[in-house]
């Protein structure tokens, strides 16, 4: 496995769940449990299927999602969170509550994680 250099822990967080749609990914398993690639795809509207198997791929390797192969025609595929997964929640649940603390007249929701 690469090492990456960065300048302090933040930046290796922020590497390993940051960005636009990892976030996104690893709430989205955590509210509604288990997901099938295209599950996450439709929630994920603007994501490309390259980005989002990248996405995916980045998870699974740094251990926060767990992929299920079923031995089927056509296979299918689910993603679940891992319990290193599951421990980024409270992170992401403080992020919900800044944003509820900060929040702008900017955003329109299609649906709000946070609230549930």
């Amino acid at each position: 496995m690469e090492t990456k250099v960065v300048v302090c822990e933040i930046e290796a967080v922020f590497d390993m769940i940051g960005g636009k749609w990892k976030p996104l990914i690893l709430y989205l398993l955590h509210s509604d449990g288990r997901k099938r690639t295209g599950e996450i795809k439709k929630y994920l509207r603007k994501i490309s299927q390259k980005s989002l198997t990248n996405q995916l791929r980045e998870l699974e390797l740094d251990g926060f999602i767990n992929k299920h192969i079923y031995p089927e025609v056509p296979p299918r595929v689910e993603y679940e969170l891992t319990k290193k997964g599951a421990s980024v929640v409270p992170i992401l649940d403080a992020m919900c509550v800044w944003f509820e603390n900060n929040s702008s007249e900017r955003y329109q929701f299609i649906r709000s994680l946070c609230d549930e």
